[in-house]
């Protein structure tokens, strides 16, 4: 049976053992604790954990142990009885509950409270728990997929992990390397990231120039994945150009690779040309709106004069729409037939 990892990019001999060790636990009901740095893409395994297992067509539930607040975290689990706290005005499923036949996802698993962890230890075990405020046992037909970007050992030693629930997750292992260690997939991933972010704008497709490459390859991406795929977004809305250059990527990459973008040229000035000073305004006695308010009325009629009254192709010389030239001519009164 073919392994679904939709999603998860990549031929890196690193993430090829990710793909094994994820073809062989899948279909089991075994406990898996999926590690690795922030934007790696835990939350991507664990889903194809759950798309390959035979809990595949029950639920898939995710939480954030490290988004909800700390007295809120047990009742959205658990769920709560009616009356068990304050504003509990009806009895409320929790997320367990919710997951009955499927996958629980306890992502950042690392942040949640020693008292809380005592419990998660139990459903583990016996599988079973009880709403909060309830009596009743709640039996839980589920498989419970934990995760976390912090190193549970030391949280262990540092007394604020208990070991008996790091040893009850870590059944089964997951780590994923961060991108700087991916070698090959950190080209493929920009590629497929930004060709996906042009289509998305119904852009043209833009191509990596060799320098671009080898200043993306340099980098150490400290946001893994995830800031691959927020600088190629980024990139597909302001590169003007038909391929990405040194000059279109972010500051943050030039100053980590230890060097300085160049600073833009002074735009060209035609032979002849002068620009505005002061001392033109003085002499004309005007202040600084009335005297751009006479060159664009110089230039307005300027523009008429040169095609013959067309309006069409005077607001093209200009480089703007015709409706704002008309704009522009009616509030200066020049509209002409």
């Amino acid at each position: 049976m073919e392994l679904k990892v939709e999603g998860i990019i990549g031929q890196s001999r690193t993430l090829k053992e990710v793909f094994r060790i994820l073809a062989k636990v899948a279909p089991t009901d075994s406990t898996v604790l999926v590690t690795g740095e922030s934007g790696t893409g835990k939350e991507l395994v664990v889903r194809a954990l759950h798309a390959n297992s035979r809990r595949a067509e029950a639920p898939f539930v995710p939480i954030n142990c490290g988004a909800i607040p700390r007295e809120l975290l047990e009742s959205e689990l658990f769920g709560h009885e009616k009356g068990a706290f304050t504003h509990a005005i009806r009895t409320r499923a929790g997320r367990f509950e919710l997951a009955q036949g499927g996958t629980v996802f306890l992502d950042e698993i690392g942040e949640m409270e020693l008292s809380l962890q005592v419990k998660i230890l139990r459903i583990i075990q016996e599988r079973e728990y009880e709403r909060v405020g309830g009596a009743k046992i709640m039996k839980a037909d589920i498989r419970i997929v934990a995760a976390t970007n912090r190193d549970l050992e030391k949280e262990v030693e540092a007394g604020r992990f208990r070991e008996d629930l790091y040893y009850r997750l870590n059944v089964i292992p997951i780590h994923l390397p961060p991108l700087r260690e991916r070698g090959e997939d950190l080209m493929l991933l920009a590629e497929h990231f930004l060709a996906r972010a042009c289509r998305q704008r119904e852009r043209k497709a833009l191509g990596l120039s060799p320098e671009a490459r080898a200043m993306i390859g340099g980098y150490l991406w400290p946001g893994n994945v995830r800031e691959l795929e927020n600088i190629m977004e980024r990139l597909s809305i302001l590169c003007e150009g038909t391929a990405v250059t040194p000059e279109d990527l972010p500051e943050k990459i030039w100053r980590d690779l230890g060097r300085e973008r160049p600073k833009p040229e002074a735009p060209a000035v035609p032979a002849g040309f002068r620009w505005p000073t002061l001392a033109d305004l003085t002499a004309e006695a005007l202040g600084l709106k009335e005297f751009l308010d006479t060159v664009e009325e110089r230039l307005l009629l300027e523009a008429l004069d040169r095609v013959g009254g067309v309006k069409n192709q005077a607001a093209e010389l200009l480089g703007i729409k015709r409706t704002t030239l008309i704009e522009k001519l009616k509030k200066k009164k020049l509209e002409t037939t």
